[in-house]
This record gives structure tokens, C-alpha cells and sequence, in this order.
């Protein structure tokens, strides 16, 4: 099965074409997460389903607890919907995120330990351990429903991390050659974790963390960020607060806006009456 995840709209727009899935089809099932009929699925499939806990029931129709996206060649476990405070996010912006490592990987080699903050279903810890196989890779997340999926992927694809509970670089003891995080960078009136980045525009949550995280490198480490960085009146809001904490932890910046516009929908909100457009950015700061 290969499945890519698109934006929620589109998803909405294109799984709403068919009311159930087609009989035997995978990608209608745990990609775009139609119902189906108990009889329409393998069932040597639908009894482990129902074993894990897997297998909704809802009136003569079942549907898959969780989905499955092709990220990086490789089969990533998530959550079927983001409602749930412990929703566990895959989508567009984790594509960004990998690509951004993949980058990374081609200019300079990562040392010996890797740590990625927040890091969900895995896509970023698990693209780093299959570019960097003699790094140490480690894995954080404060959401324990998080880290049984990255266990789950990370076994499905044949990969070590070490994978440990909490939120931030303090989560992990130690210190590293490279930090790496993509954290929820919007402004969400529910305070859902996965989903809100805090204070100045959803930004606060990604400062914290760099600033945390440049304490825990080792000379010559980095701090690789993506982000969603509000533009306002043409100033790039997260670009300016990273510019001014590097000048104060003597630390050099990078920057590149990723993509110009992302999460337009969000403009729409009271919170972003402000905002021109909110812009995916790639930072790293080097000690």
C-alpha cells in the first residue's frame, strides 16, 4: 500500500467521493479511512484490527481507529482523526519537515547523537536513523499515544531509536550534535497539544525550544527547526525573535521560508486579523 496525505480539505473533499470503501482496498481503508463492511475486508486483517482496538463499529459499517501514510518510503501509523487532545499528526508539514532533513543530510555529516523533540508518528527520527545508521537517534514526545505509534513504525521499518517520554530537550539527558523539531506552531482556542505553539502567534512553543536545545549542543552542534512563521506586514515574526535569541546565545542563524503560504484557513481566525500569510520556514542555528 502506498498512501500520501494530503491537506485536511483535500482529504475531506476526496474521501467524501465515496460514502464506503471499495471491497479489498487498503488505501480507501487506512489511507483515506472509509467505512467498509465487515464482510469487504480480509479477515485474517479485520480480527487483528479488532484485537488491537483497532476496529470501529459503527452501526452494520466499520472503520479504521487509526491511518497509514507513505512517508519516506516507509509506512508511518497515525491518528485517523485530529479532534482528540492525544492526536498524533501526519500530514503535508511532515513532508516538509523530511525533506528539509534530506537536506540537511546531503551538506554535512549529523555526529554521533540526534535528538528530535515532539517527534509524533516518527517521520523526522525515523528519516535521520535510515540517512544517519551509525548515529544515535533519539526520539521525545509528551504524548504516550505518540510514542506507541513511533514504537510501532519504527519496528515496521526496521529502525533503532531511543524513544522517551517528555516535552522538550529536557526530556532527554545528554548532550547532542544535532536537535531537530517541527512543533505545533498555531494559535488553537482548545490548547490541544499537538496542535498549539502558545503565545506570539503559536510561536513561543518552537523559541522555547530552540533556546532549551542550543544549552544541550555540543560545540559545533546545530538546531534544525521547521516551523510555521506568521508574516506580518512583510516581517517574518519567528525569523526576528530566532535572530535576536542567536545574537544572545552567540550562536551563527540559517533561514530559508520553505513554502511562501501554508494553514491559509487559519487567517480566517480572530487570532491572525494581523497575519498577511503564515509561511513554513527552515531554520538552523549552529553554536
Amino acid at each position: 500500500m502506498k498512501f500520501t496525505t494530503p491537506t485536511p480539505a483535500t482529504h475531506r473533499q476526496t474521501a467524501s467521493r465515496l460514502k464506503r470503501a471499495r471491497e479489498g482496498d487498503l488505501r480507501d481503508v487506512f489511507g483515506w479511512g472509509r467505512r467498509f463492511g465487515p464482510d469487504e475486508l480480509d479477515p485474517i486483517l479485520r480480527t487483528a484490527m479488532r484485537d488491537a482496538g483497532l476496529l470501529v463499529e459503527e452501526n452494520s459499517l466499520c472503520r479504521s481507529a487509526l491511518r497509514v501514510s507513505t512517508l519516506d518510503g516507509r509506512l508511518h501509523l497515525h491518528s485517523a482523526r485530529g479532534d482528540a487532545e492525544n492526536a498524533v499528526f501526519l500530514g503535508p508539514d511532515s513532508y516538509r519537515f523530511v525533506r528539509f532533513l534530506a537536506a540537511l543530510a546531503t551538506e554535512s555529516d549529523p555526529g554521533q547523537t540526534v535528538l528530535d523533540i515532539g517527534a509524533g508518528a516518527g517521520a523526522g527520527a525515523l528519516a535521520m536513523a535510515a540517512r544517519w545508521p551509525d548515529a544515535k537517534v533519539v526520539a521525545s514526545d509528551i504524548n504516550p499515544f505518540a510514542l506507541t505509534l513511533l514504537a510501532a513504525n519504527a519496528a515496521h521499518a526496521g529502525l533503532e531509536l531511543e524513544i522517551v517520554e517528555g516535552s522538550g530537550p529536557q526530556a532527554a539527558p545528554g548532550v547532542f550534535d544535532l536537535i531537530v523539531a517541527n512543533p505545533p506552531f498555531t494559535v488553537d482556542e482548545e490548547s490541544r497539544t499537538y496542535r498549539d505553539g502558545g503565545g506570539l502567534l503559536g510561536s513561543d512553543l518552537a523559541l522555547d525550544w530552540v533556546a532549551a536545545g542550543l544549552d544541550r549542543l555540543r560545540p559545533g552542534g546545530r538546531f534544525a527547526l521547521y516551523a510555521g512563521s506568521p508574516i506580518i506586514e512583510g516581517r517574518d515574526l519567528l525569523r526576528s525573535e530566532l535572530e535576536q535569541l542567536a545574537a544572545a546565545a552567540g550562536a551563527t542563524l540559517s533561514h530559508e521560508e520553505f513554502d511562501p503560504d501554508i494553514f491559509g484557513t487559519m487567517l480566517a481566525r480572530d487570532a491572525y486579523r494581523a497575519v498577511d500569510r503564515i509561511a513554513a520556514v527552515a531554520a538552523v542555528l549552529a553554536r
